[in-house]
């Protein structure tokens, strides 16, 4: 009995310490390198949080029509950004990752589709 909780033990601490508990990934790893970083031109607009209008800083956001602009998701939740007219979308943002890199064509409302309490603006110059 003893020996058999023992292993259970030493098996589950091994589990854990290679990352098979919890929600421990690597972003932009080697292992995952589908997460892009932020080109240095680019404006850069943080999801902070799951806080209505206080989601994303810089908000509003003023960004030159054709700019390229990312998502940075700094929060520990997944999000995606939608600008409300459907002419942004930025597919799922993963903690600590950026979104691609897009030229912006509109500006106007958007909204996490995951968390849609989440709203911003961007706004065109």
């Amino acid at each position: 009995m003893f020996s058999t909780t023992l292993l259970v033990a030493v098996l589950g601490l091994g589990v854990w310490g290679c990352g098979g508990a919890g929600n421990s990934t690597n972003y932009g790893s080697a292992s995952n390198p589908t997460v892009p970083s932020a080109p240095a031109n680019a404006v850069t607009i943080n999801v902070v949080a799951i806080n209505g209008a206080q989601s994303f800083s810089p908000n509003p956001a003023t960004v030159p029509a054709g700019q390229t602009v990312v998502w940075h998701n700094v929060d520990v939740n997944t999000h995606r950004v939608v600008l409300n007219d459907g002419e942004l979308d930025t597919g799922n943002i993963q903690p600590g990752g950026f979104s691609q890199p897009m030229s912006l064509v509109a500006s106007g409302p958007y909204h996490c589709t995951i968390h849609p309490v989440m709203v911003g603006t961007v706004k065109g110059q």
